[in-house]
């Protein structure tokens, strides 16, 4: 613990994540107190601050910077400053900027506290219509392929719910990725603009998600819910798959329609199966 601790503090604000009316009394009451208020972006921040008739100094903490800008701010905690932290919209630290800030004022000694806000997620998670009593929050998937679906592999026979975040221009490759991952036919939503005037949540399997997504384009920032995986009557095993698969090769279909068809006759994720396949060759 620093010998210089002053008497700083840093408050996290969860911000609106679409409608203002959305921010508590306390989170506005924690913005006009502060001296400062570190922002993911300065300037989506000052609109939430003009809306409120709040005139504070802002500093900029973003994930590129996150390491550089954190000392800065750690400067002025060390001053006794009280410092209000906020993202873009939701809480700060998840799949946001702050959990290194938090984590340097904790090993320091500086106060920390939290002003509970909106959360995209819990949002997506109570609006879903699917039963979700478990459910595993993954933010944002690696995008490397490899690392995507070792990361979908890990998670891909959890008995929870799954929640993901993703930004439009990547929501029809993460549905086909899910859908080969996870299989077709698990029954998902998936919440877009939640809180905003085009609030939508569209039900469905993920293969039935994935082909609406496909003719349709996607806009605004997206929620995927996949909901829990439901236990089959019959469970047919990876070295089943890879043989039904082998027979559809053996009677004229190529390898990849094998695969898909193998899959969603057994269930077994398609992926497995030309893995498998692949291996043996």
């Amino acid at each position: 613990m620093s010998d210089n601790v002053g008497t700083g503090k840093l408050s996290i604000v969860g911000t609106p994540i679409g409608n203002l009316a959305d921010i508590s009394p306390r989170g506005v009451e924690a913005l006009e107190k502060a001296d400062c208020i570190a922002a993911e972006d300065t300037r989506v921040t000052m609109k939430l601050l003009s809306h409120f008739g709040i005139k504070k100094p802002l500093v900029s903490c973003y994930a590129p910077k996150e390491r550089e800008k954190s000392e800065q701010i750690m400067e002025m905690l060390f001053e006794g400053k009280h410092i209000a932290l906020v993202s873009d919209a939701g809480m700060p630290c998840i799949s946001d900027p702050g959990a290194l800030l938090v984590k340097k004022c904790a090993e320091s000694g500086i106060p920390v506290e939290v002003i509970p806000g909106c959360n995209a997620a819990v949002a997506a998670v109570a609006v879903s219509g699917l039963e979700v009593d478990r459910w595993i929050f993954e933010g944002f998937l690696p995008v490397p392929k490899r690392e995507r679906f070792d990361r979908l592999d890990e998670i891909k026979n959890l008995p929870h719910a799954l929640v993901f975040y993703e930004a439009p221009h990547k929501l029809r490759q993460t549905l086909s990725d899910l859908c080969e991952s996870l299989g077709g036919e698990r029954q998902a939503a998936v919440c877009r603009e939640l809180t905003k005037i085009h609030e939508e949540v569209i039900r469905g399997t993920l293969s039935e998600l994935s082909k609406f997504y496909g003719e349709n384009e996607p806009r605004g920032e997206f929620v995927i819910i996949v909901g829990k995986l439901e236990k089959r009557g019959e469970k047919f095993t990876l070295e089943q798959a890879k043989r039904l698969a082998e027979e559809l090769v053996k009677n004229g279909e190529k390898l990849s329609e094998a695969c898909r068809q193998a899959a969603k006759a057994t269930g077994v994720p398609k992926r497995d199966i030309y893995s498998a396949l692949s291996i043996q060759e």
